[in-house]
């Protein structure tokens, strides 16, 4: 398993290594360069899937997401 992925802004391109929640999806992540705040796109489950390096916990362990909400705003 992966602990981190790099997430990058669709906005600015900005880059940041990020640790990823093992407990809970990520919906929200306020990008460092531009403010700009990201969201999963559709049919992905968090912003590590639509933006990362490297897919969220639970879908590198090969499962079906059941997320809850962790808000980082």
């Amino acid at each position: 398993m992966i602990p981190s992925s790099t997430i990058t802004c669709s906005a600015c391109g900005t880059t940041k290594t990020e640790t990823m929640p093992t407990d809970a999806c990520q919906y929200f992540y306020e990008c460092t360069g531009c403010g700009e705040v990201l969201r999963p796109k559709p049919d992905d489950c968090c912003v590590f899937c639509s933006y990362g390096s490297v897919p969220c916990p639970p879908m590198q362990a090969g499962e079906a997401p059941s997320c809850r909400s962790i808000s980082t705003r």
